[in-house]
C-alpha cells in the first residue's frame, strides 16, 4: 500500500509549482494551515544544503469537521501534508494518502471521509 499520492512535473520551476499547488488546493476547498521550508530549516539548524523542499499542511475544513466529529483524536493526523521537492527531473509533488494513514483506526465512517479526502487530494495533485 502506498502512503502517498505522487506526481513528477518535468522540467518545472519550483516556485511555479508551489504557486500552482496552492491554487489547486484552494480550488478543491483546502486551505494551508502550516508551511515548512525544509531546505531553509536544514541550512539554519544543521548548516546543510539540500534541494528545494517544502511541506504544505493542507486542510479542507468541512471534511476535517466531519472527521473530528467521528473520531476526536484524528486531529493527531491533521493537517494533510503535501510536499514539493526539487528532483533531477523537475519537481515532485506528493500528498499523504489519508486512507492509508488512518487505516489503524477501526471506524468505517471515518474511512469513508478519508476516501473523500484522498479523492480530492488526487485531483489536486493532477491539477498542478
Amino acid at each position: 500500500m502506498s502512503y502517498t499520492i505522487n506526481r513528477i512535473i518535468k522540467d518545472a520551476d519550483f516556485e511555479d509549482v508551489d504557486e500552482r499547488a496552492r491554487k489547486a488546493l484552494a480550488d478543491h476547498g483546502f486551505g494551508i494551515l502550516t508551511e515548512i521550508d525544509v531546505k531553509a530549516t536544514m541550512k539554519k539548524k544543521l548548516d546543510k544544503d539540500m534541494p528545494a523542499y517544502r511541506i504544505l499542511g493542507a486542510c479542507n475544513p468541512g471534511m476535517a469537521w466531519e472527521a473530528i466529529g467521528l473520531e476526536p483524536r484524528v486531529g493527531a493526523m491533521l493537517p494533510c501534508n503535501v510536499i514539493l521537492r526539487e528532483v533531477s527531473e523537475g519537481v515532485e509533488v506528493s500528498a499523504v494518502d489519508p486512507v492509508a494513514s488512518m487505516s489503524a483506526i477501526d471506524n468505517d465512517e471515518l474511512k469513508q471521509v478519508a476516501g473523500k479526502v484522498r479523492d480530492s487530494l488526487s485531483k489536486v495533485v493532477q491539477a498542478i
